[in-house]
This record gives structure tokens, sequence and C-alpha cells, in this order.
């Protein structure tokens, strides 16, 4: 019986370290095995025509080529010129039915991981689309009415693709301000509420009646 009462704790330990490993070595394998194969897919493209070059391979040299590749693309459609041949190619594969479909979704959402934070002031909770139900807004600025009220203009994105949305006037006191930066707000959108704080300052109708009686009492 004593032998019992001493071997459960300590199988339980053991147990509980196991799996604390375990939790802990599943991202880390993870995060190796997708470096090795995003370094392989460049260096696979690049080696056959540097290896007979240099005479030998070296691993992520591929890499660092595309890398810079990409980068002189960047640079090449930054300017006038790029565009311009960008937007030749883009009506090119118009004519593409199936080619066409894959590059115009794979663009929006490419396009939604682009998104310009430029203008957006901070990020707060709007009562949208029906009562009770609230969604992320981006405010953009503000405006007096006649009588004097406080609107705040707001971006109401759409998700998976931020890209569009709405554009809002909501009165500031209908609004309820939210702690998330720009950068959280647009991963908690893009995620579709997956990635977002597990603890928000967003609170019930129920409970502003209940806190306004007893601020009245």
């Amino acid at each position: 019986m004593n032998h019992h009462k001493i071997w459960t704790p300590v199988r339980t330990n053991i147990r509980n370290k196991l799996v604390a490993g375990t939790l802990a070595l599943i991202p880390i394998v993870v995060t190796y095995f997708f470096l090795k194969a995003f370094i392989g897919f460049f260096d696979r493209m690049v080696s056959p025509i540097l290896d007979p070059l240099i005479g030998f391979h070296i691993p992520g040299l591929g890499l660092i080529i595309s890398l810079l590749a990409i980068y002189f693309l960047g640079l090449l459609l930054t300017n006038i010129l790029g565009r311009s041949l960008l937007t030749l190619f883009e009506k090119w594969l118009n004519y593409i039915p199936l080619v066409r479909t894959v590059y115009q979704t794979t663009k929006q959402v490419a396009s939604a991981f682009n998104i310009k934070q430029t203008g957006f002031e901070r990020v707060v909770f709007v009562e949208y689309p029906r009562s009770g139900a609230w969604t992320l807004g981006f405010v953009t600025g503000q405006s007096k009415g006649k009588d004097g009220t406080v609107f705040l203009h707001l971006f109401l994105p759409t998700t998976p693709n931020p890209t569009s949305g709405w554009a809002l006037f909501v009165p500031e006191e209908d609004i309820i301000p939210s702690e998330m930066s720009i950068e959280q707000g647009l991963k908690a959108l893009i995620s579709g509420g997956a990635v977002a704080p597990a603890v928000t300052n967003l609170h019930s109708r129920t409970h502003n009646k209940s806190s306004l009686q007893n601020s009245q009492k």
C-alpha cells in the first residue's frame, strides 16, 4: 500500500514532464522542418545553375540569391515602368480562365497581408451588423455634427481579406475602445478571430444597464 502511494505521484510527475517536454518540442520540430523545406525549395531552383559554376553546393545560397531577386523585383515594381509591365502581364493572364482565377485569388490573399496601416489611429469595437454583435473597426478620423456630437470615422474591413470594407460615421459614445494595437487588430481580422486576445474590454448591454442602475442608486 505504501509502495503504491509513493509510485503514484512519481508516475504523475514523470507523465507531466513528458507532456510538457513534448508540447515544447512540437513547435521546435515543426519550425525546423518548415525552415528546411523553405530553404530547400529555393536551393533546388538555383542549385542546378550555380553548382556546376562553382563546383560544389552551398546550403542556403539559393535562399540568399532568391531574396536578392525578390528585392530587385520589388524595386522594379515600385516604379512606373515596373507597374506598367505588371499591368500588361495581368491583362495577358485574364485571357486564361483557370490561371486568371488562381492568380486573382492569390493576389487578394497577398494583398490582405500587405494592407497599409497608414491612417489607422486605433482599434475599437462597434456594434455591427446588429444589436448585440460587435466587430472591429479602425479609427481614421473624427468630426462634429451640428449639435456638437462627436463622430468617429471608422473603416470596417471584411475578413479574411481586409482590403475591402465599409466606411461608417459612428457617434463616439456608441463605440467601445480596444486595447489592441493596429497589428493585433489586423491579425484578428485576417485569421477570422482565431488570433485574438483571450480577454477584451467588451461588455454586454445588460452589464451596461446594471452599471447605470448601480450608479444612480
